[in-house]
């Protein structure tokens, strides 16, 4: 490729994509809790059998995923309205990304333990 034509994306260009994908993802999780959740009505034992499956260690982990979904897309829509509307944001955007994915890292460490925490235990025992 000639020099000048393969776009190397920087922080920047990762968390807008990450915050796209996190975005879709937040979305298709509204959009089958809605289902599940209406599936009462249709069906209480069907209900019931779906939300036994959620109880399941697997699950637990989408969970976690989800958790670090909403609290990296949370973050970082913070970051982007402060890049958008304080003065000295578009200056000090890579800055703040570094302080998101900080404190973006304690959260997810301090969710281990509420959010996986009965998943060990079935696992490996109490």
């Amino acid at each position: 490729m000639p020099a000048g034509t393969l776009y190397r994306g920087r922080e920047g260009m990762w968390s807008w994509v990450a915050h796209r994908v996190t975005g879709v993802l937040i979305f298709f999780f509204l959009f089958v809790h809605v289902l599940d959740t209406a599936l009462v009505r249709v069906s209480p034992e069907a209900y019931d059998d779906v939300v036994a499956t959620y109880k399941t260690p697997i699950v637990a982990l989408l969970e976690y995923g989800l958790v670090a979904a909403i609290l990296f897309h949370a973050l970082n829509g913070l970051r982007v309205i402060a890049v958008d509307f304080w003065s000295k944001g578009p200056r000090l955007q890579k800055q703040m990304l570094w302080g998101v994915m900080i404190i973006w890292i304690i959260l997810m460490i301090g969710a281990l333990y509420p959010v996986l925490g009965h998943a060990a235990a079935e696992l490996f025992g109490k």
